[in-house]
């Protein structure tokens, strides 16, 4: 029987990458994990909970659920613990009253620590991670890549129209997905791939391009600049929570917001064309030293925020929120090195 079940919405993108990442962080012989992904149809999701309560009537409660940005209220019964992991932009009103069932609330950004302690939660920081997308095979341009996705706030038409009026600008390669695209952008200096793009080519991509620049109007983490970072590119983002938080002056390029609006928990911050044409300007400005400089300081914050959020998740999940280890992981924990990590919250 699992001791760890992770509960979120299978969405095929980002939620199932988180699903993914925090799996692979918590797995062990100890504490085994079970990945519970919902779907878009009430049907499915009624069966998939049918399925868990008839697990309970079988096996009793999970010792600890984690719930991936969405609230599943009828699964609360079903561990004897529960944590909430959420992105604060995507944070529903209709779940608030729910915050009390969860022992604690484990946040990826400070900007997300901030937000929940507001509403009275009993927080913790863990930060996140992404996947790692480094390829030293892959020869560098001195080119801009932008990968929009299906994403519709990632700054992506003000890039496009921005870039349309540079001709004297490098190449910028915009990956994005047909549902997202508004048409596709013709200009000598832009090649907009709008469609599928396997795996493989997308990392060749993210690899071959000294410049990754994505505006976003917000995140819930930043697994396109975390990746970004993880390729040693320069990353030029939002100067604005919580993507300031991972993108610094010191490993990337930030672009000033002309402006804000509340979106849930959090803040959308658009991004205009003269705050692109002046960190695009810096981008350019750089000695081949300096963007070495940079390279090589967003590559050794993704290794060691990588390291650093495994040992947090695991030391928040393996003990209670008043730091006691949960009884069934006890064994596990104490050759851990998680287990010597102090409360972040």
């Amino acid at each position: 029987m699992p001791s760890i079940r992770l509960i979120s919405r299978d969405n095929g993108v980002g939620l199932s990458r988180d699903l993914e990442l925090m799996a692979q962080a918590l797995d062990s012989p100890e504490s085994p994990v079970e990945v519970v992904g919902f779907g878009a149809t009430r049907a499915f999701n009624w069966c998939r909970e049918a399925g868990l309560w008839a697990a309970r009537g079988l096996r009793g409660q999970v010792g600890t659920q984690i719930f991936s940005e969405r609230v599943y209220p009828r699964c609360l019964p079903l561990g004897r613990r529960n944590l909430l992991v959420p992105n604060p932009e995507w944070f529903l009103p209709k779940w608030h009253g729910y915050l009390a069932g969860f022992e604690q609330v484990l946040c990826k950004t400070r900007h997300a620590e901030v937000a929940f302690r507001r509403l009275g939660c009993r927080t913790r920081y863990i930060g996140f991670t992404s996947q790692d997308r480094y390829d030293p095979v892959v020869a560098r341009r001195h080119a801009f890549f932008h990968l929009a996705g299906r994403s519709t706030a990632k700054g992506t038409q003000v890039l496009l129209e921005t870039w349309k009026h540079h001709p004297e600008w490098p190449t910028l390669t915009v990956v994005q997905h047909p549902k997202a695209a508004r048409e596709v952008a013709t200009a000598a200096n832009i090649d907009h791939r709008v469609g599928y793009l396997d795996d493989a080519g997308l990392r060749h991509l993210q690899n071959a391009h000294a410049f990754h620049i994505c505006p976003s109007e917000t995140e819930g983490f930043g697994h396109y600049l975390m990746e970004a970072m993880s390729t040693g590119a320069v990353a030029i983002t939002t100067d604005a929570e919580p993507m300031n938080e991972l993108v610094t002056h010191w490993r990337g390029i930030l672009i000033a917001p002309a402006g804000s609006r509340s979106n849930g928990l959090a803040k959308s911050y658009r991004v205009d064309a003269r705050g692109i044409e002046s960190a695009v300007s810096r981008a350019l400005a750089l000695s081949p030293t300096q963007r070495w400089s940079m390279a090589c300081e967003a590559r050794e914050f993704f290794l060691a925020n990588d390291h650093a959020f495994r040992l947090r998740l695991r030391s928040a999940v393996l003990t209670d929120g008043y730091g006691r280890l949960e009884e069934n992981t006890q064994r596990g924990l104490a050759d851990d090195p998680a287990s010597a990590m102090a409360n972040d919250g």
